[in-house]
């Protein structure tokens, strides 16, 4: 099937949720292959990485129908070792929890799109297992090992961004309260890299403002007014 031959569990799972038991998955509409389609008419699109092959696919389909995109949170993750007889030999927590600032490693690469007229983001809370195979041919960071697949072991909660004002829920200040990204990413606690990409959207959506700088960091606030207009996606 087209678009579906490096497609995790993960991905497969979250788009038969949403297509639901009538809908459609892998639905043609014009020149795109549409992840899945509800009952409802909806076009959903389950990403797990950048937001970037969006930009020019969803201004086109966002014209005529509602679009959701769906994007795992992975909150927790397992990871199951096996090795070149398939045999288990580790089964392990990883350290590292996902929390819902990492939308923006993928929006920023594709930051107009929440002022697309007819968009909604999920943000699909979710617990993996991760498989793994010691055969060498993974990255050099894992020390080659590959990663054979993701499942879907549990889906926690759903936060829905339908709304530009929605987002501001990643600025935990008051509306005339100054902040850097340093500040952002010590009171949301996530690292200055994500703090950074988080700024670098909500500014290109008018949702935060540069209002000066506090030594050689820059002081923003919540815009006080926003322009109601739509730019163009770039």
């Amino acid at each position: 099937m087209i678009g579906v031959e490096n497609e995790s569990s993960l991905h497969r799972s979250l788009k038969l949720a949403y297509a639901g038991e009538d809908g459609g998955i892998e639905v043609a509409n014009g020149e795109y292959i549409c992840d899945c389609v509800n009952t409802a008419g909806d076009i959903i699109e389950v990403q797990t990485g950048s937001f970037a092959p969006l930009r020019k696919k969803l201004p086109q389909l966002s014209r005529n129908y509602h679009v959701k995109i769906v994007y795992p949170i992975i909150e927790e993750k397992h990871i199951a070792l096996y090795d070149n007889n398939n045999n288990l030999t580790h089964l392990r927590k990883s350290p590292k929890r996902g929390c819902k600032w990492d939308l923006f490693n993928a929006l920023i690469y594709a930051p107009l799109l929440p002022l697309l007229p007819n968009l909604t983001v999920d943000l699909a809370i979710v617990d993996i297992l991760e498989e793994r195979k010691a055969d060498g041919k993974g990255s050099w960071r894992r020390d080659g090992v590959s990663i054979r697949d993701k499942f879907l072991q549990n889906h926690k909660q759903t936060i829905v961004l339908c709304r530009l004002k929605d987002y501001l829920q990643f600025i935990p200040f008051k509306t005339n309260e100054p902040f850097t990204a340093a500040l952002l990413a010590d009171k949301s606690r996530v690292k200055p890299a994500l703090a950074r990409k988080t700024i670098y959207v909500l500014n290109r959506l008018e949702l935060i403002e540069q209002i000066g700088k506090c030594g050689r960091s820059k002081l923003y606030r919540i815009t006080r007014r926003r322009k109601a207009r739509v730019k163009q996606h770039q």
